[in-house]
């Protein structure tokens, strides 16, 4: 049962290490004070002056203060791709949303795509610099820093692993202070173009894309929420739907507004999904072939994120408290510890939802006036 080591009488530190159905040899000595074993080969493979041999080389490097069995693994993490790094990555990071792996996966294979066969250890400090900034011409500065953060994250997830790695390259970027500067986006639609906008969405023929856009104005949800939406989060007795993974990792339960109620008891359907779809996932993924119809027919200029900027910037327009707002939006209360001590329930939301959709709905209508 077990293991049994044999050690050899005459070099001191060579043994065997026997099991019930193995026999190994091993080169065992102190270094600093601790018990160093390195694993030589099994026998059969090697032989007894084979393994004498390469006894003699292992413990004279751990006589001169080397750990063979650290200076192996140095040269294993050395080896370790990109490609590699990313597929770890992921098995530690298994709780990614759809939506950001489709980012990472776009970083990786569109602009770093001739790094996946390279080892981490020889993607240098001047690599980083130079992609970042040529991403930075050729795709603009949001792409270029967004690329260089998910390999930063890869890198460090990695390195978490494998000490002997080099420091992080992407930390150049931060000492020489190289990260783009990224304005916050403002874009939203102004209230003399919700006529406009809406006229060229109810003009849509797909009806799934006009649904889905109506419903990201009049709930400021975040598109791959309101893409994921099921049947079973929606509960048109209490007039309630459910987003139950967000971006902060909290529930969302909103009210819904008379307007929210009708469309969506009119897209009552079999599919499971609110918003069904053709692709892998099942559930509508894409507008943007939509929002190019919508801008083409309407002159507004949008982006899906900018109708969750409307709806919020809207709601703080009608002087909506502070603490509803944050919900209905589902921000976090940072550093607010009062917030920490509200408890918001869905109907204390009901009213604030209405106003801000009779508002929207007013604006259209005066607009088309």
């Amino acid at each position: 049962k077990g293991q049994t080591l044999y050690f050899d009488t005459d070099l001191k530190g060579f043994g065997i290490r026997v099991s019930q159905r193995t026999k190994t040899y091993i080169a065992q000595r102190d270094i600093h004070g601790r018990t160093v074993r390195v694993t030589l080969g099994r026998h059969g493979v090697l032989t007894p002056e084979g393994a004498r041999r390469k006894a003699l080389t292992a413990l004279a490097e751990m006589g001169a203060g080397k750990d063979p069995n650290q200076v192996k693994k140095a040269e294993r993490a050395k080896g370790i791709t990109l490609g590699e790094a990313y597929a770890e990555y992921l098995v530690a990071r298994s709780e990614l949303r759809p939506s950001t792996l489709r980012d990472y996966d776009r970083v990786i294979n569109t602009y770093l795509s001739d790094w996946k066969r390279s080892p981490l250890a020889k993607i240098t400090k001047d690599m980083v610099a130079a992609r970042h900034r040529v991403i930075g011409e050729q795709r603009g500065p949001y792409a270029a820093n967004g690329a260089m953060r998910v390999l930063r994250a890869v890198y460090n997830i990695t390195k978490a692993s494998h000490d002997e790695l080099p420091e992080n390259p992407v930390s150049r970027i931060s000492l020489t202070r190289s990260w783009f500067r990224e304005e916050r986006r403002r874009q939203w639609i102004e209230p003399h173009q919700l006529s406009a906008w809406y006229e060229a969405v109810m003009s849509l023929q797909n009806e799934t894309a006009r649904d889905y856009l109506r419903l990201l104005l009049f709930t400021g949800l975040r598109r791959s929420e309101a893409a994921g939406l099921r049947w079973e989060h929606v509960d048109l007795v209490g007039r309630t739907l459910k987003v139950p993974v967000t971006k902060n990792h909290e529930p969302l339960v909103l009210p819904l507004s008379n307007f929210l109620f009708d469309l969506l008891r009119e897209r009552q359907q079999e599919s499971p999904w609110v918003f069904p779809g053709s692709g892998k996932s099942g559930h509508y993924e894409e507008p943007k072939k939509a929002v190019k119809e919508v801008i083409a027919a309407s002159g507004v200029q949008f982006t899906p994120h900018d109708l969750r900027r409307t709806f919020i910037t809207i709601a703080e327009s009608l002087d909506i408290p502070a603490y509803a707002l944050k919900r209905l939006a589902n921000h976090k209360a940072n550093g607010d510890v009062t917030a920490g001590y509200i408890v918001l329930s869905v109907e204390r939301l009901r009213r604030p939802m209405q106003q801000i959709t009779d508002h929207i709905l007013a604006k259209i209508d005066d607009a088309a006036g």
